[in-house]
């Protein structure tokens, strides 16, 4: 069993130090109400609409880091994912998360595909990330994805076959479109897909998403947390700050993939020789990565 608090947060755009006193008053919440894990939004500590800042609000996650030395002694209490501006040695910034647990840093996600259409102008910014990978923690093997990446199928397949039984996605998705119920789009198709994903994976899925304004972007939070049975757990409160902990029962997962044994029959040998043919037939690489 595992107790998930949700951070749907709203951030101060650029003002790192006032975001991770939010961060703070919320792990402590957090580890009242008993939580082994706390996960935050998208870019929590920065803001997202950063466009000039995000060079100054940038840092590396390191113990001498004195935001990550906070963060790495709250670890101590309650593991935490946070958003936040990476910069490199090489000087390449990204848009990461981070794990932290018991005074370390388990891994540090950079977001894959960075979208830059419509609202979003992300790769003038930042660096794409190149590599999907699934870790280990005290709860078992985990996978993180930062917003556009679970848009694309791959990502999440790939968190799957490298042995993710948690998924935590987190984002800063602004509100777009109403349908005939008035219930915002955006958030119908993010809840669409993270109950998909849950199904067909059968993994526990957490959508977190952030709230508030900025720059002319409302963000509608909204986060969710789904079994892998794709049955809803929770679901936060839209355009209102909050922290909510939800209970993940480990077993479901040797019910659901007994019931639907969709990884047991998983043919990535298959898979594999398909992307190669596909990939060297000469039809259009519509998908390749900029470089």
């Amino acid at each position: 069993m595992i107790r998930l608090a949700i951070a749907q947060i709203d951030t101060v755009l650029g003002d790192v130090e006032a975001n991770l006193e939010t961060h703070m008053a919320r792990i402590d919440e957090a580890v009242q109400a008993k939580a082994d894990l706390v996960v935050f939004p998208e870019l929590s500590l920065t803001g997202y609409a950063l466009q000039d800042l995000t060079a100054a609000v940038a840092r590396r996650p390191m113990a001498d880091d004195p935001v990550f030395q906070t963060l790495l002694t709250a670890s101590q209490r309650t593991d935490l994912l946070v958003g936040f501006v990476e910069h490199d040695k090489r000087h390449r910034i990204y848009n990461s998360a981070a794990y932290l647990s018991q005074g370390e840093i388990l891994s540090v996600h950079r977001k894959v595909y960075l979208p830059t259409y419509g609202l979003f102008d992300e790769s003038r910014f930042f660096a794409w990330g190149d590599s999907i990978r699934a870790f280990n923690t005290r709860f078992g093997r985990l996978g993180v994805l930062i917003c556009e990446d679970f848009w694309h199928a791959s990502p999440p397949y790939l968190l799957w076959l490298d042995g993710a039984d948690i998924l935590l996605f987190i984002s800063a998705s602004p509100g777009r479109g109403l349908d005939a119920e008035q219930t915002l789009e955006s958030a119908r198709w993010v809840e669409h897909v993270a109950q998909a994903y849950a199904s067909l994976f059968t993994t526990f899925v957490t959508n977190v998403g952030r709230v508030g304004f900025e720059d002319g972007l409302g963000f509608w939070g909204g986060s969710v947390v789904f079994d892998p049975h794709g049955e809803l757990l929770a679901r936060g409160p839209y355009h209102e700050e909050s922290l909510f902990v939800v209970e993940l029962d480990l077993q479901q997962l040797n019910r659901a993939r007994t019931r639907l044994p969709l990884l047991r029959d998983e043919r990535t040998d298959l898979v594999q020789r398909e992307l190669l043919r596909i990939r060297h037939s000469g039809l259009p690489e519509s998908g390749k990565r900029p470089e």
